[in-house]
């Protein structure tokens, strides 16, 4: 498969150019950086690859849409208008769409569901933590938020009203429906996601861990590889990974 990289001199850029040359079934057919022309980039693709910022994300769909390619968007921290642009785009060419394209990451978002499903919020107070490098730009990750958007959905909570950020001074006690969420960020920590489940007596805690860049690159590879001769529709890993 000829994929296009975007954002080639960024470091997730590098890492899927290394990973599509361990790919015997994937070969690097262009690459994009900021203030080259995306046109010429996409011409002849098969799929593109992108982990670049939002501020491209307009651009790149419009563009994938003209010369008919299809997407692997792993940028996170779009807006909701954006997140609505990715899914009209997705009417007319396949896209995977998805906050982590690591397989133990994809297989955390399952077994949160199923966990959820099982423990709920009646008995069990419920936080989520995560920790990347001192780079990152969006707070909490796309994959936490992700985490939180199960989480929301198995216990019938809400992300505007019951999702606390952090707490500081006298907050009283925990309410119930309440579900944690605290973000670090430091040195050159590549991504940790815990979802802690905790009542009287005990707790149950989910981790996942990365220490490469590459375990993201690799799924990205793959979720473009997947996509061919897909229809035309809006993915994620967990398509692509068998887990829905």
């Amino acid at each position: 498969m000829k994929i296009c990289v975007t954002g080639r001199s960024g470091r997730m850029g590098q890492t899927v150019l290394s990973a599509i040359e361990a790919e015997p079934a994937a070969s690097n057919h262009s690459t994009h950086d900021s203030g080259e022309d995306l046109t010429t980039a996409l011409a002849d693709a098969e799929a593109v690859i992108d982990f670049t910022l939002p501020t491209l994300t307009d651009e790149l769909l419009q563009t994938a849409l003209e010369t008919k390619t299809p997407l692997v968007i792993g940028t996170t921290g779009h807006s909701d208008e954006q997140k609505k642009a990715i899914q009209d785009a997705a009417q007319s060419i396949p896209i995977v769409f998805a906050s982590n394209f690591s397989t133990g990451v994809n297989l955390l978002f399952h077994l949160t569901r199923k966990a959820a499903a099982i423990l709920g919020n009646e008995t069990y107070d419920i936080e989520v933590t995560e920790m990347h490098h001192r780079h990152k730009v969006d707070a909490p990750s796309g994959t936490a938020r992700t985490l939180l958007d199960i989480l929301n959905e198995e216990t019938q909570t809400s992300y505007e009203t019951d999702i606390a950020h952090g707490r500081v001074g006298h907050t009283g006690a925990r309410p119930q429906k309440e579900i944690g969420m605290h973000t670090l960020r430091g040195g050159d920590v590549v991504g940790d996601h815990t979802v802690l489940f905790a009542a009287d007596g005990e707790r149950f805690e989910l981790t996942h861990k990365a220490s490469s860049r590459m375990t993201f690159a690799s799924g990205a590879v793959r979720a473009a590889l997947w996509l061919k001769g897909k229809s035309p529709g809006l993915y994620d890993m967990q398509d692509v990974l068998g887990l829905k």
